[in-house]
Parts: C-alpha cells; sequence; structure tokens
C-alpha cells in the first residue's frame, strides 16, 4: 500500500498521438487510452488522473463549453482528473514557431489562448484543480543556431507574451526542455531563455527525466554535456551526480514533472523530431535509477523534500502501440510512480 498521500499520480495521453499518424503507427484513440489508464490497478492503488493533448483526434483545441463538458463528464466516470494540458503551438497542429515571423507567433499565441481557456474551463467544471499549459519553442534547433542570440531573444519575446495571456486565464505556462528544440536544447540554454522571460510565478520549466537526462549527455549542445562522451554507464553514482547538477539549475524554474526511464539513445516517429527516448519503466537497459532520480527534482539541493508539484506525470512517448495495448505496461508504470511517491511525497 502506498504510503503517501500526495502528490497525485497521472498518466499522459499524448503518447497515444506523439509520434503516431501516416508514417508510423495509426494513433490510439483517447478513450482507449482513458480505459487503459483507469484500469491500471496495483495493490488497490489507481492513476488519480491524466495530462491531456489538446489536438484531434483527442481533444480539439477548438472545444465547446458542450464538448468539455462531455469530456469532464468521462473522465469522473473513470474516477480521473485533468491535470496539465499540451498546447498545440507547432506548425502541423496549427500553431507557428516562437522565433517566427509575425503570422508564426500570432498562431502560436492564439494556441496558447486555446489551451489556456480550456483550461480554465476545465477549472470551472471541477475536473482539473491543478496542472499547466505545456508549451516548447516550436522550433529545430538548426534554425535557432543561425542565430542563436537573436532567436533566443524572439523566444524569449513570444513566451513573455504567451505568459500574459496565461496570467489572464489564471494559468502558468511551463515549457518543456528537449535536445529537439531550439534554444531549449541544453540545461544552460533553458535557464538562460528563462531568465530572459522574466516571469518566474508564470513562465517556467517542465522537467521530463528522458529528455532532461540527454542534457548530461550533450545531445546538440556538446558545451554543455556534463558527462564525458565515453562514459561508463555501470558508474550510476557519477550519473546521479551529473543529473543533480543539471537538476539543480533547472529545478527553481520547474513547474511540472514528467517522470521516465531513459536508455542512453535518441529516437523520432512520424513527424516527431529525434529526441530523448523513452522506454518502459522496466526496461533493463534503462539508465536512470527512476525513483533515485526523480528526487533530483522532488527534493532540493539539502534532499529536503519540496512539495513542488501537486501531481506528477509519467510520459512514454513514442512507444510501440504493441506495448501500449498491453495492461501489464500501465500496471508496470504505475507501480514506479507509487515507488517515486513513496519516496518523495507527502501526506
Amino acid at each position: 500500500m502506498s504510503t503517501h498521500k500526495y502528490p497525485a499520480l497521472h498518466n499522459a495521453m499524448w503518447p497515444g498521438l506523439v509520434g503516431k499518424g501516416p508514417d508510423s503507427e495509426p494513433p490510439i484513440d483517447l478513450d482507449t487510452m482513458l480505459n487503459m489508464t483507469a484500469a491500471a490497478d496495483v495493490d488497490g492503488v489507481k492513476f488519480d488522473g491524466v495530462d491531456l493533448f489538446l489536438s484531434l483526434p483527442h481533444t480539439d483545441i477548438d472545444s465547446s463549453d458542450d464538448d468539455l463538458k462531455a469530456l469532464a463528464d468521462k473522465l469522473a466516470a473513470k474516477n480521473l482528473k485533468a491535470g496539465s494540458l499540451v498546447a498545440p503551438v507547432w506548425p502541423p497542429t496549427g500553431g507557428g514557431s516562437a522565433m517566427g515571423g509575425a503570422e508564426d507567433v500570432a498562431k502560436f499565441l492564439t494556441q496558447v489562448r486555446k489551451a489556456c481557456s480550456i483550461g480554465s474551463r476545465l477549472k470551472g467544471l471541477g475536473i482539473r484543480q491543478y496542472g499547466v499549459i505545456r508549451i516548447d519553442s516550436a522550433t529545430g534547433v538548426e534554425d535557432w543556431a543561425k542565430d542563436p542570440a537573436g532567436n533566443t531573444k524572439k523566444i524569449a519575446d513570444t513566451f513573455r507574451e504567451a505568459g500574459k495571456i496565461a496570467e489572464g486565464f489564471g494559468e502558468r505556462l511551463a515549457a518543456e526542455g528537449e535536445i529537439c528544440w531550439g534554444g531549449m536544447q541544453s540545461w544552460r540554454r533553458n535557464v538562460e531563455l528563462l531568465e530572459q522571460v522574466g516571469l518566474p510565478g508564470t513562465v517556467g520549466f517542465q522537467a521530463d527525466m528522458a529528455h532532461t537526462m540527454l542534457f548530461t549527455m550533450g545531445f546538440n549542445a556538446p558545451e554543455d554535456r556534463l558527462l564525458p562522451e565515453d562514459f561508463d554507464w555501470s558508474q550510476g553514482e557519477e550519473l546521479a551526480a551529473a543529473y543533480k547538477k543539471m537538476a539543480s539549475a533547472l529545478r527553481p524554474w520547474t513547474f511540472d514533472f514528467h517522470v521516465a526511464q531513459n536508455d542512453g539513445t535518441v529516437k523520432g516517429t512520424g513527424s516527431h523530431d529525434k529526441t530523448g527516448r523513452h522506454c518502459q519503466a522496466t526496461d533493463p537497459n534503462g539508465k536512470l535509477d527512476v525513483v533515485r532520480d526523480a528526487g533530483a527534482w522532488m527534493r532540493d539541493d539539502s534532499g529536503a523534500v519540496t512539495k513542488a508539484f501537486q501531481h506528477i506525470c509519467w510520459d512514454g512517448c513514442m512507444f510501440p502501440n504493441e506495448v501500449m495495448m498491453t495492461q501489464q505496461t500501465w500496471n508496470d508504470i504505475l507501480g514506479t510512480m507509487i515507488k517515486v511517491r513513496d519516496a518523495h511525497g507527502w501526506d
């Protein structure tokens, strides 16, 4: 039985969509993802909720009040809450580059505004009491690298405007750093960007354990690597120290936290660029000690539990459909989430 009540345990719905599509595997519909999540059970402990992707074929960014009421009723019937929401800020989903021209930026901000509106309305329906709106720069590292200083300033300007929009809805934005996003491809670049945005209470960081582990390895930013190129993965203490150093720099900015595992490689499927490879919670090739390394985000530098996250979410993007359609996958994930909460949670 779990020893702590908080934080709430959530499962991400977007792995049913991200990296899926015509040039990959078929998407997995929201109802299926919800059913698999609701069916997960470890000694009577269940998932408390889900984090949602605001794009069809899951949740329409242009959802009506009736659509959202139906969604809230569906979640409530499965004893699930809504948490963080992913704003579809990328060009293929109706958004635009955060460092693009006026038209691109306008599209980016429109998607943020719509996502914040949905977040606010779900709060009004009583199905969402916590969580953030997730964004990123919606641009590649190659384009950003043509003018690092200038493009970081453009992204910061866009994020600042997005933050003002979020404040109007009582929402916060969390920018998810990944090696594939321009201006967000290293731990140092993320800190630099958020400092330039200058809205620490409104625009922060979303830390995914798998993606941020790649920061220690210097993928797409070798100048910021914290582990040697020929790192011996059997040296668990060295990995933990590098991971803690990276997390220490980003933790003060971190609003939202994804539990995940990584095997030290990068992966991309469908339209998604290569990024930190998520692997199963029980994968023998996983490099992280998930429970130990979650503490780098959930505890401060002195080792005290921060209670910074009202919920934590599992993210397993780009898992094969066969894996995602196996109920044991979600039981194993829930079991890992419970261990993380036992180790770093509170009552």
